[in-house]
């Protein structure tokens, strides 16, 4: 046989093997990700934990597999949350007539343990369900409105922060820690392609999600403008005499400071598999 031929030959033949070869000499790497959803806000001004008022929320994720049963994956995460006192079925909130909305901006790195294997190449280990859990950061700024006109709460200080009445009461800051726990199921579509269905709680380092904590400061820490008139802050800090006989006064439980807010994630997601290729042994 001549060297050419030859050549030819050994080429189809190793081609051969690594076409045959490649279903089991492919490794599942990890994804990337996009995810859609609604978001959920749990805290001073929705106590009963009702779930009456989900806002829209986006992600982005890249998971790296480690073994086939565990992933690390980083996410960003978008969402707005609200809630308002005219939800509620209690009452002293309804009374109270306090609002809030935030935009949240969050970033987090997770653990997910699956249930069963899962290789996206393979007719078998198509599909796992998964706990999650983690730790992330997330900034927001709650805001509310008066006529039409928004305000931001924070600089406001509505709970007193920073006036000399209550020295003690600083400006809370507007980013915090979140601790998310959930579960979720993944299913293979097509060979590189992943669908992906979470529900993810987070617990919080901030009582003030919702700018609501603790006790109601009082006329005598805002002051008027210099018409003479009552200030934005006297006015968002107690809404209730748009209910009826203000209830707002000095040292008035406003909110529970002993619990921090919440918040839940529910998305639905497409994934892209990243997989190499490891030479068989």
């Amino acid at each position: 046989m001549g060297r050419i031929p030859f050549i030819v030959c050994c080429v189809l033949l190793l081609r051969a093997g690594f076409v045959s070869g490649q279903p089991q000499s492919f490794v599942h790497e990890g994804e990337i990700g996009i995810t859609f959803g609604a978001a959920h806000y749990f805290g001073d001004l929705n106590n009963r934990a009702a779930v009456n008022r989900p806002k829209p929320s986006v992600g982005f994720f890249m998971r790296k597999q480690i073994g086939n049963y565990v992933a690390v994956r980083l996410a960003a995460n978008y969402a707005e949350l609200g809630y308002s006192d005219r939800y509620s079925d209690i009452e002293f909130n309804r009374r109270r007539n306090l609002s809030f909305n935030t935009h949240l901006f969050e970033v987090g790195l997770q653990g997910d343990f699956n249930f069963f294997r899962f290789e996206p190449w393979s007719d078998e280990f198509f599909f796992t369900p998964y706990v999650t859990l983690g730790a992330g950061i997330f900034n927001f700024n709650p805001y509310a409105f008066i006529d039409g006109e928004k305000h931001f709460l924070r600089p406001l200080g509505t709970e007193g922060q920073g006036s000399s009445m209550y020295p003690e009461r600083t400006f809370y800051r507007n980013m915090a820690f979140s601790f998310p726990i959930g579960m979720g199921v993944k299913y293979n579509l097509t060979r590189n392609i992943n669908l992906v269905l979470e529900a993810t709680h987070r617990f919080t380092t901030t009582d003030y999600l919702d700018d609501v904590s603790s006790t109601y400061a009082g006329a005598g820490a805002f002051s008027p403008r210099p018409d003479g008139s009552v200030s934005v802050a006297y006015q968002l800090q107690d809404r209730s005499g748009d209910t009826g006989t203000p209830i707002g006064f000095a040292g008035r439980q406003r909110g529970f400071s002993a619990q921090r807010d919440q918040y839940i994630f529910v998305q639905a997601g497409i994934s892209l598999s990243l997989s190499s290729y490891r030479c068989p042994e």
